[in-house]
């Protein structure tokens, strides 16, 4: 398998060293910046960092390098670090070639404590250098590699702030759905890793154990329920839903048809009477509020009603996540109400259902087209008076073919990072895609768990 895998205690022999190199960006200097708290313009101009900044910015990247040495490579994965004492001097611009070394020095065989001498230089200049203590794993931990991703500046990181949300509560147990390929896997070991959820593998044993073997994870502490193949897994996870047994639903290596197949019987499904709807809870970087973007998964060409319930659904999400007003905006090409466009026609009556209080607990209007829902300057130079007009919270799209497209277009040009989450059954399902990866399997059950305490603590969330 190529990828790395980390260095035990008893493994790490002294002397032993591991290094890296990789050239700074102009996007991670500014990173490092924001990190620092000192983001005055002119100190990224000519990509260079002045000696008079309030906190030294090369700090700042020789603590992150060093860090991320001794945690993916020597020792690696599993590595807690405990103390650091390094010296900084000199200064990074941007494409300088930064390179980092980490050396085993001295084992503490009692505590299981090491000591490594580290160094980082940038275009040849020593930067930082000194001594970093850390907890070295004592377990064998492997992972398949992971290319270092560009880094995007966020106004938001939705998702940090989720998971900080999640910290002080049990995490809440899960079905994960065939979880035969590494993603599936390695996202439910993952999440009960941060204590997220409780994971019940259903699929095949020796499937799941032998992507187990491949990744080097342990899941010997979870329950498997056996099946010998997807339709079987879908059908045995929403059985233990349905009987009360797991409190969520996370999809693995299978298609959604099959397991939404399984949630929508009418016999032995988990269908209530709210419409079933998918969200998707989404981290733009350049939009300030945390965004939800529905239906883009499930509804094909929604009716008004349907459409009504796919709002109630995203308005419980949005205040389970911590929204206690969240401002809808129901999009269409236009922002008047046009007889010939059958989604500025929905828009209206939806405005007007909640006027009536048909739909509560959140602010709606439109039609809104998508400039001016999420632009203040768009609804300005339109002359748009209204509470949701650029500060939309969640987006209500006509059909699939929009919202499938609009959520893709702020994955992939945008940069966003998103969770789905299918609503309306009897149980919240984490619905990923195959293309998912970890991070977003991790946001996706964050989600699911803080909804969940959402509904047992407060009785106006329907426990749809």
């Amino acid at each position: 398998m190529s990828g790395y895998s980390n260095v035990t205690f008893d493994e790490i022999e002294p002397g032993a060293t591991a290094t890296a190199k990789r050239a700074i960006t102009q996007t991670e200097l500014e990173a490092l910046l924001l990190v620092s708290g000192d983001i005055e313009p002119f100190h990224v101009e000519d990509g260079l960092v002045p000696d008079d900044a309030e906190l030294s910015v090369d700090a700042v990247a020789a603590v992150a390098i060093i860090s991320g040495m001794l945690e993916r490579r020597l020792p690696g994965p599993g590595t807690r670090i405990v103390s650091q004492q390094l010296e900084f001097a000199g200064r990074i611009h941007v494409g300088d070639e930064i390179a980092a070394t980490v050396t085993a020095r001295r084992k503490q065989a009692a505590s299981g404590l090491v000591d490594f001498d580290c160094e980082v230089s940038a275009a040849g200049r020593r930067v930082a250098w000194g001594t970093v203590v850390v907890e070295a794993p004592r377990g064998k931990l492997a992972y398949s590699e992971i290319a270092t991703p560009e880094i995007v500046l966020r106004r938001n990181d939705v998702f940090a702030r989720l998971l900080v949300r999640c910290e002080p509560l049990d995490a809440v147990s899960c079905a994960v759905v065939h979880p035969c390929d590494r993603d599936s896997l390695l996202g439910a070991v993952e999440s009960a890793r941060r204590k997220l959820i409780v994971p019940v593998l259903v699929g095949p044993p020796a499937r799941i154990k032998a992507v187990a073997a491949a990744c080097g994870v342990d899941i010997s502490p979870f329950r498997i329920v056996p099946t010998e193949h997807s339709h079987a897994s879908a059908a045995a996870g929403v059985a233990l839903a349905r009987a009360g047994e797991v409190e969520t639903l996370m999809k693995g290596s299978l298609h959604t048809d099959e397991i939404m197949a399984e949630i929508i019987a009418s016999q032995g499904g988990l269908r209530t009477e709210r419409r079933i709807s998918h969200v998707f809870v989404m981290d733009v970087p350049a939009y300030e509020r945390m965004l939800f973007v529905t239906d883009a998964a499930i509804n094909i060409e929604p009716t008004l009603n349907e459409k009504a319930d796919i709002v109630r659904n995203a308005i419980d999400l949005a205040r389970a996540l911590g929204l206690e007003q969240p401002k809808v905006a129901i999009l269409s090409a236009v922002e008047t109400v046009n007889p010939d466009i059958r989604s500025t026609l929905d828009a209206a009556a939806l405005c007007k259902m909640a006027d009536r209080g048909q739909i509560t607990g959140a602010i709606l209007d439109g039609p809104l087209a998508f400039d001016n829902a999420i632009s203040e300057r768009a609804a300005r130079a339109k002359r748009i008076v209204s509470p949701v007009a650029g500060r939309a919270d969640i987006l209500l799209v006509p059909n699939i073919e929009a919202g499938n497209m609009l959520a893709k277009q702020l994955q992939y040009f945008a940069g966003a990072d998103s969770a789905g989450v299918v609503l309306g059954a009897r149980v919240p399902v984490i619905l990923t895609s195959r293309a998912d990866n970890v991070r977003m399997r991790i946001g996706s059950a964050a989600v699911a768990k803080l909804l969940v305490h959402a509904r047992r603590a407060d009785p106006a969330i329907p426990k749809t």
